[in-house]
């Protein structure tokens, strides 16, 4: 049994690392898609720039944390499988991965650039990270059926 306080174990496990940091962008990124939403039913100019200001720096933050997060998952593959060939699960897994880091990127640049398609594209991203989120559950475990 592993002593739950032994944090060179935790720290040095093979796939842990991945798992505690995806929760940051996905967090991050959901909270400040909410933000913005919210911000288009706010009749006031200050909440709504307060809000504004809330989703943007929760959405640069997630980018922030999408290179480490994909860092990781990619040496939990190669530690956990030896860097072997991916297929079903795992493949479907990292190609959703590598999109959805990219779209959470793409839509933290173009937050200023493309405010008229800002909120379109957030949901599609959300949407993209859930299924992304939802297949690395069924890896971990977690989405198992029954």
């Amino acid at each position: 049994m592993v002593n739950p306080f032994d944090f060179k174990t935790a720290l040095l496990a093979k796939h842990a690392q991945h798992v505690v940091l995806i929760h940051f962008p996905i967090g991050l990124f959901l909270t400040g898609v909410v933000f913005d939403v919210a911000s288009l039913w706010t009749k006031t100019s200050v909440r709504r720039n307060a809000l504004t200001t809330a989703a943007t720096l929760n959405i640069v933050t997630a980018a922030l944390f999408v290179l480490p997060t994909v860092l990781t998952g990619v040496a939990a593959w190669q530690w956990q499988l030896e860097g072997q060939k991916l297929k079903g699960l795992l493949l479907l897994h990292l190609v959703l991965g590598c999109i959805s880091a990219l779209l959470i990127c793409v839509v933290a640049w173009t937050r200023r650039r493309l405010p008229r398609y800002r909120l379109p594209f957030e949901i599609l991203t959300a949407l993209i990270l859930g299924l992304t989120a939802h297949v690395g559950g069924f890896l971990s475990g977690v989405n198992l059926p029954g």
